[in-house]
């Protein structure tokens, strides 16, 4: 009876973090090992107010929600001290973050991790980290978008300029005679 009940316990924390790698923009998986209290409790605050949760699971809960979903290239990285960083908001967040802190501590090591459902190795997460946040990627593109306009603007003013001087100027001139 007791051993059903753990089962099902079980069964509900796998269905959680299905929903969790489903539901999160990215993830990021890193070993732990060696981190202090106060540095890990500095690290959750960072990555709290950054959006991002981060969590320390069962790696074999984890590696059946994985497989559950298709995902069996992060069984390998699923062993020792391992905890997750799931983004929502923002996908570069939680690399960008842990890359930062596995240089300010010495402990954290990236292992993979995810982007909108795809896989990436140690590399490409360091690629993620390296990116800029979400907002300046739209702020740039949307600049790129604005210049040929404002290009276009500036011209037809030029024309419009050059018009009316031309134009007074001639006026000017008709005058004078």
């Amino acid at each position: 009876m007791a051993s059903q009940a753990i089962f099902e316990q079980k069964q509900k924390v796998v269905e959680e973090i299905t929903n969790k790698i489903r539901n999160c923009s990215s993830l990021v998986i890193v070993d732990y090992k060696g981190m202090n209290v106060a540095d890990d409790t500095e690290l959750r605050a960072t990555l709290r107010n950054a959006g991002v949760e981060y969590r320390v699971l069962k790696n074999r809960l984890v590696k059946i929600a994985m497989n559950n979903l298709g995902y069996t290239q992060f069984d390998a990285d699923l062993n020792g001290t391992t905890a997750f960083a799931f983004g929502s908001n923002d996908p570069v967040a939680p690399a960008k973050i842990l890359l930062e802190a596995s240089k300010k501590y010495g402990k954290i090591t990236v292992k993979s991790g995810m982007v909108e459902g795809q896989p990436i190795d140690h590399a490409g997460v360091l690629a993620l980290a390296e990116l800029p946040p979400k907002e300046i990627m739209v702020a740039k593109v949307l600049g790129m978008l604005q210049a040929p306009i404002t290009g276009l603007v500036r011209v037809l003013n030029g024309t419009i300029a050059g018009l009316a001087i031309a134009l007074k100027a001639i006026a000017d001139k008709q005058e004078n005679n």
